[in-house]
């Protein structure tokens, strides 16, 4: 009787351990001082409090801020284009955005990727993009796990999941309940579909149009792969570099990742009882890419608008005296704001978040 291993069921260890080697590279580059050293063992570790001159952070009362996410049928595009170094930043700001509407600073992120077969520079382009996601954030790439599983993947299949930790200070928590009336909406502009609403995407660009990752697309100068590639905005420094400008004032009363749902339903999630989000239809730029889609699979206006971000990744939910002010450490930062409507009481039984005709 012939002699099997694990190499004839579809995992070669002398591969993955090829793979392993491609990686500390990438995960170093996120190590700030708070990252401790761990020769071998089970687990990463962080030290929450540094004494240092770089790194002297001090928690009266931390409270821990964790999220996680994954990317997507977005993979299934960088399957068709062969480009996997960008799907990885994708992951990280979809945890660490969540994580950032708390108020807190991300700490350390985790990564989970489920693989058909041994692929080490497929995995290392994966872990590349993960890499840039977490220095884009501020986070340590701390640890993660890969998973061969050719039974349940196709051969160059891949799946990615995301987990992230924060902390703020339990005093500066922001969880929407200190919205008030008056309080001014700025949205922060998305890159584009950032990574939601993809099976509609694919269904209307490859589908229903007949169109390649290598067409081009006039209206957006760019091709079909580029756009549906774009990763995501990460708003990690340039929302902390408000909140620690406006510590003390606290002028940040709520903050909404706007992912799948779009406005309204991500903002009903922090609007507290008694108040109304009023936003103004036309208060911002559209990115051409969403009218480009909409336009291709006759998609009606309220479905885009409940499917995508439709140009705005963030909103901010502030007091009205700070809101120029904060917008303008927000462009310091290389990003586009609008104010795009306001907070007022609502009267008994009214929607949480209407929308406005300019």
């Amino acid at each position: 009787m012939a002699k099997l291993s694990y190499k004839d069921a579809g995992v070669d260890l002398d591969v993955y351990a090829d793979a392993m080697a491609r990686l500390p590279r990438w995960t170093h580059r996120t190590y700030s001082p708070r990252v401790m050293k761990l020769d071998g063992g089970f687990a990463g570790l962080f030290q929450l409090d540094f004494p240092g001159q770089l790194f002297n952070r001090r928690y009266d009362t931390p409270v821990l801020v964790s999220g996680t996410d994954g990317v997507g049928t977005k993979l299934k595009v960088a399957n068709q284009t062969d480009t996997h170094n960008t799907v990885g930043i994708d992951l990280v700001a979809m945890c660490v955005n969540d994580v950032l509407c708390c108020g807190a600073e991300p700490l350390f992120f985790l990564d989970y990727v489920a693989i058909s077969h041994d692929d080490p520079p497929l995995l290392e382009q994966i872990v590349q993009g993960i890499s840039e996601g977490c220095v884009q954030a501020d986070c340590a790439l701390l640890g993660g796990e890969t998973a061969v599983m050719p039974d349940l993947y196709r051969k160059g299949e891949y799946d990615l999941a995301g987990f992230c930790v924060g902390v703020v200070e339990k005093k500066n928590l922001i969880t929407g309940q200190a919205i008030q009336p008056d309080d001014v909406l700025i949205g922060v502009n998305s890159s584009g579909f950032h990574s939601n609403g993809y099976s509609l995407v694919r269904k209307v660009v490859f589908d229903h149009a007949g169109l390649s990752p290598e067409s081009e697309v006039p209206e957006c100068d760019a091709t079909v792969g580029e756009l549906l590639l774009q990763p995501t905005t990460i708003y990690v420094k340039a929302i902390r570099r408000v909140l620690e400008h406006y510590k003390v004032k606290r002028p940040v009363h709520g903050l909404a990742h706007i992912t799948g749902g779009g406005l309204g339903e991500n903002l009903e999630r922090i609007v507290p009882s008694g108040i109304q989000l009023q936003i103004h239809r036309g208060s911002w730029e559209i990115p051409p890419v969403f009218g480009w889609l909409q336009g291709l699979g006759e998609i009606d206006s309220e479905e885009m608008s409940r499917v995508f971000n439709m140009g705005l990744g963030m909103v901010i939910i502030a007091s009205p005296y700070y809101a120029q002010p904060i917008r303008d450490e927000i462009h310091a930062c290389g990003l586009n704001t609008w104010v795009i409507g306001q907070a007022a009481e609502a009267e008994e039984g009214a929607e949480k978040v209407v929308v406005l005709d300019q």
